[in-house]
């Protein structure tokens, strides 16, 4: 029994029994925030679980339950009992690493488990011999012996990988870091702490083409305009369909501008975004407007015009001598197939046609030929998110891989040898692990039978 007790709050947030129960706890919450929409409009709820529990929903904000008060007092309660927990042992371990190996006495070897008695009489009758051809065997199978004479013999001892005993308390570490990684990327944190919108944020972007922004729309509490920083303008927005309707891909090309100047073109679509000082843009949805990019080319002057224009109305363009507008349409829902052209140059009657969307149509007209493309105009939806605690969680992703490498692989392994002094030729052969303990007992085997073939 310790002479001094422990204080019951140390010993209450280092016991291995309340990480079990928060890590239960935290696994539980998280698989409700995956059942759970997250972040919805109120009336979802509503709809989905009724009045009752959409109002216990948002008394316990599970809306937004990554930030809530309880879930967030449940990671500070696991951080305490994590560096608790580490506080409390790590002491011991390097209390237990600093022991004097070379005070093991052979009483205490031949207690262990492991232990092989060895007659060198036969090959080494002499005492030095045997130290001299033992500390070639240890060197030659990769141990680094240190030794000590004793009154009745001299005992050698060899370990590896006593750091491995750290292996656990580096998972602890990775931990930590992630979690340090998730509350720095926190736009909760950002906004409630340190009281900068911009640091770390998660919004959206609805940019019309040919249209540019400086601001996203926050998707959190705030400011709900967030400025970027810089310029981001959306050049083109294509899009295919399937005959059913359904979108096949789509994709955005985008332009970013600093000081009314560009600095990079990317063109993105669904998991392949674009990265600018720290914030990523995510190809997410797109909107298409009753607008229509008209591009006319005459030929052979070679004169070029390119308009937005709306139906029903006609347009002049008086470069080209013609006036042109849109009468009809075709559209499934939302989205345009085709368009009916009206197009007059004063001669004769008017040009009437359907044109396909995206596809080059030649007119002939007696003042030239011209050819004309049509294009339906969207706004690309866009996912902005700036999260600069991400590295840090990489960083505890692959601290964490090395920490279960080191917990899980490998092993504090000590092999002793005691050769007495006093007559005997018994050579006291002994090891121990922590863990790990066949792999280890199969080595110490092939060593000892080595030892004895000699």
């Amino acid at each position: 029994m310790s002479s001094q007790q422990k204080n019951p709050l140390i010993e209450f947030l280092a016991s291995v029994q309340l990480a079990i129960f928060l890590l239960f706890l935290l696994a539980t919450t998280a698989i409700i925030g995956t059942i759970i929409p997250q972040n919805a409009q109120p009336a979802l709820y509503v709809e989905q679980y009724g009045p009752m529990a959409a109002h216990f929903f948002q008394l316990l904000d599970i809306p937004d339950m990554y930030n809530s008060w309880w879930f967030t007092g449940l990671l500070a309660l696991f951080t305490a009992n994590l560096i608790v927990c580490s506080a409390d042992r790590i002491p011991r371990l390097i209390r237990l690493l600093r022991r004097d190996n070379l005070e093991t006495t052979p009483e205490q070897l031949a207690r262990y488990e492991l232990l092989r008695r060895i007659d060198m009489s036969l090959t080494h009758p002499d005492h030095n011999a045997q130290l001299d051809h033992l500390r070639q065997f240890f060197r030659k199978h990769g141990w680094k012996t240190q030794e000590r004479r004793k009154d009745n013999g001299v005992l050698l001892f060899a370990q590896k990988a006593p750091w491995s005993r750290f292996g656990v308390y580096v998972v602890h570490a990775s931990i930590l870091v992630i979690l340090a990684g998730a509350v720095l990327g926190s736009p909760a944190f950002a906004r409630k702490v340190l009281k900068q919108n911009n640091f770390a944020y998660k919004g959206s972007i609805m940019l019309p083409e040919q249209g540019s922004t400086d601001h996203v729309i926050s998707s959190k509490g705030g400011d709900p305009v967030i400025d970027l920083g810089f310029t981001l303008r959306c050049d083109h927005f294509h899009i295919a369909f399937y005959d059913n309707g359904m979108p096949k891909t789509y994709r955005s090309q985008l332009t970013v501008l600093e000081n009314g100047k560009e600095v990079l073109q990317q063109d993105i679509e669904v998991n392949r975004p674009l990265k600018y000082r720290g914030v990523t843009f995510y190809q997410s949805s797109y909107q298409p407007y009753q607008d229509y990019t008209v591009q006319l080319r005459k030929e052979p002057d070679n004169i070029v015009t390119s308009q937005t224009i709306v139906p029903a109305r006609q347009i002049q363009w008086q470069e080209g001598g013609i006036s042109y507008g849109i009468i009809n349409r075709e559209r499934q829902g939302e989205i345009t197939r085709r368009v009916k052209i009206w197009l007059h140059d004063g001669e004769g009657e008017a040009t009437q046609l359907w044109v396909e969307m995206n596809q080059e149509t030649v007119i002939e007209r007696a003042s030239g030929k011209y050819l004309l493309t049509i294009k339906q105009v969207y706004a690309t939806g866009l996912q902005a998110a700036k999260d600069p605690g991400v590295w840090l969680v990489y960083l505890g992703c692959l601290l964490m891989l090395v920490g279960l490498y080191i917990a899980f692989f490998l092993s504090h392994r000590k092999l002793f040898a005691f050769v007495g002094t006093s007559g005997s030729s018994d050579l006291l052969f002994a090891g121990m692990t922590n863990k790990n303990k066949v792999q280890f007992e199969r080595i110490f085997t092939r060593m000892a039978d080595k030892l004895e073939q000699r």
